[in-house]
């Protein structure tokens, strides 16, 4: 870890446990890693990854079967204004094993690959985002992910066929006073004297599922361990069961959006957990989680690209079809502009989530930079583009889809999916925090180069590494201004205007790994405490990526005789460079410097808020379980009701 001196004491410690949770070992070249280091490998990219024909007609099969389904029973609308999932929708998810999506076929799960389960997923969320979210958080960070990746066998085979059969799990992270810092987390997991089981205490805010799981992943502390003659702390992972007694839920939270969704607060007494129900191992919680989120994660941009698909193809109608001083609202310049970024955004946003499930699917690829990115920029994308879409819309996407309805009017959910969008910036890691992610592991090369040399080392260990990265600096760093020498014939098989974006993204790509050099060599270890600069450079990166996707995506339909999207990508790619150019300015011209020292200036003559407490708060009763044996909706507390109809 690289001293720096300006941090306190409290981010010494969350840093050190981030950095011993990260993994450290590459097991494959990142595409957009490679970005940062000046290297854009077209070969990476292109020919676009497609679905294999096999793998897709297993999804095409289930996709029919799900929305016939959905057609007719789920009501996205009614869901939204009840704030509940109604027992026949609870009923169909598990009658069609959408709970074991990802469940193995042996544990008789579904075994979708990770491509048609973001296919299933973004299907669901086109009738209602709050089913979609249940499924996501029960699959992509609940139970069956992580035993998936690192349970025994004994674990999967004890846990995996539940889900088989309906089961709903959560993910238990974060705590009233903890969110992005999981350092600072409180609950604590206690081992028994006779080594037989763990001790839980604690809370745990916002546990999507949290009010109706079955199962939980929780995260805790266990004791800590002493490393270079310091305590480091320990986070691990447990499976809880929801019925052990100690596990209460004490609060159902409401939300601007997704408001069917069975978010909770989780009270933690006691609950003693079987020392079998550890995950990965003692001190693993942290590893556990980011490596589940790389594939997890991928669930929110799949959705957001499909939910921005529907609704460019419902806007492109309406533009046609709405006048305003006798022309089409798409016909006058801004509506134009409006619609064609709409467009070009679907695509844009489709093209970065396809290709990481495709990396994801070959399995032998590293992407949690890829993953990272696909969560950040089409959660942020998709955002910009649902406000454009309702400003385009006017009153008409202000109002409500029954609303519309009722007045006869062509309806479209807008105003709903303004409210279920904006939860996809924060919810899973919030975009500010993958920047940080994503500025740490572009860093990570020249860490591993040159990092001793701003950290504990001895005078021969610094020495040594000044040497080798004299070596590698002194050959890598010329490259970055004479690389248009390098690689001229790349491009060849690319339509010649596809071919000019790629080759100036090209050298906007050297010039992004010379100024994250530059940034480094200027600030020093304090370019960590930098994060709006470190935000423009990720922001440069993710410009570039998505700009090599797109333009890699359009060429390889071409390829096919397909032309229908080519217009579509030159927008997107002349756009980016526009971005790509105020972002570079942006890295001289701004007032972070201002801004830091008005928000001291305020919190100084500010009055804190108390402290949080959840204490006068009492269980409440579990809710909404189906009994598929009945076809009763059961309530946990043991009363049974008849299921809505």
């Amino acid at each position: 870890m690289i001293e720096n001196k300006n941090r306190t004491a409290a981010e010494d410690a969350s840093i050190a446990v981030a950095e011993a949770s990260r993994e450290t070992d590459w097991k494959s070249k990142s595409f957009m890693g490679s970005l940062f280091m000046g290297d854009l490998d077209i070969r990476m990219v292109y020919p676009f990854p497609e679905q294999a024909p096999v793998d897709r007609a297993i999804g095409d099969d289930l996709c029919e079967r799900v929305d016939a389904w959905a057609r007719e029973c789920l009501d996205g609308d009614q869901i939204d204004r009840d704030e509940l999932i109604p027992a026949h929708v609870w009923r169909g998810l598990q009658e069609l094993r959408l709970f074991a999506m990802k469940v193995p076929h042996v544990h008789g799960g579904l075994g979708l690959s990770q491509t048609n389960y973001m296919r299933v997923l973004a299907l669901v969320a086109g009738y209602c985002g709050s089913t979609a979210a249940t499924l996501s958080a029960h699959q992509s960070i609940g139970v069956p992910q992580p035993l998936k990746l690192f349970g025994t066998p004994a674990q999967k085979a004890a846990f995996l066929p539940r889900f088989a059969a309906g089961a709903v799990s959560a993910f238990a992270l974060t705590e009233p006073e903890v969110g992005s810092d999981p350092a600072a987390m409180a609950t604590t997991a206690t081992p028994s004297e006779d080594g037989t089981h763990w001790v839980l205490n604690g809370e745990k805010l916002w546990c999507t599922n949290g009010v109706v799981a079955d199962l939980l992943v929780v995260m805790a502390r266990t004791p800590d361990r002493v490393v270079d003659g310091k305590p480091r702390r320990q986070i691990s992972a447990f499976i809880v069961e929801s019925n052990t007694p100690g596990v209460e839920v004490v609060h159902r939270c409401r939300f601007m959006g997704l408001r069917a969704i069975e978010n909770g607060l989780i009270r933690l007494t006691d609950v003693k957990v079987p020392k079998e129900n550890l995950v990965l191992a003692e001190g693993k919680g942290l590893k556990l989680a980011l490596a589940t989120l790389n594939d997890g994660r991928l669930g929110i941009p799949a959705v957001a690209a499909a939910c921005v698909r529907d609704l460019a193809a419902f806007m492109t109608r309406w533009a046609k079809s709405r006048r305003q001083w006798g022309r089409a609202v798409g016909a006058h310049e801004a509506g134009s502009e409006k619609l064609a970024q709409i467009n070009a955004g679907a695509y844009a946003m489709s093209a970065l989530s396809d290709y990481c499930a495709a990396l994801s699917d070959r399995g032998d690829v590293d992407l949690r930079i890829e993953a990272a990115t696909a969560k950040m920029f089409n959660s942020e994308l998709g955002w910009d583009l649902v406000d454009t879409a309702l400003q385009l819309r006017g009153g008409r996407g202000y109002e409500t889809e029954s609303s519309l309805k009722a007045r006869g009017e062509p309806s479209f959910p807008l105003e709903r999916m303004l409210r279920d969008f904006r939860i996809n910036r924060i919810v899973e890691g919030t975009t500010d925090v993958m920047r940080l992610f994503l500025a740490r592991e572009a860093l990570d090369p020249h860490l591993r180069k040159a990092g001793a040399l701003f950290g504990r080392a001895g005078l021969g260990t610094k020495l040594a590494t000044l040497a080798k990265a004299a070596s590698f600096y002194g050959g890598w760093y010329p490259k970055l201004w004479l690389g248009m020498f390098r690689n001229r014939h790349q491009y060849d098989a690319f339509d010649d205007e596809l071919a000019r974006q790629l080759r100036w993204a090209n050298r906007q790509t050297r010039k992004l790994a010379r100024t994250l050099f530059h940034q480094m060599v200027w600030h020093g270890p304090k370019l960590e405490m930098r994060q709006n600069t470190l935000a423009r450079v990720v922001d440069i990166g993710a410009e570039l990526a998505v700009m090599t996707l797109v333009a890699a995506r359009a060429q390889s339909e071409l390829d096919r005789g397909e032309s229908t999207h080519i217009h579509t990508a030159m927008f997107w790619l002349e756009e980016a460079r526009l971005r790509v150019g105020r972002l570079h300015h942006a890295l001289a011209h701004n007032t972070d410097v201002h801004a830091t020292a008005l928000a001291t200036q305020l919190m100084e003559s500010a009055e804190a808020l108390p402290q949080t407490s959840s204490a006068h708060l009492h269980p409440l009763a579990r809710e909404r379980g189906v009994d598929l044996t009945s076809g009763d909706l059961v309530c946990r507390h043991g009363e049974t009701t008849p299921p809505a109809s």
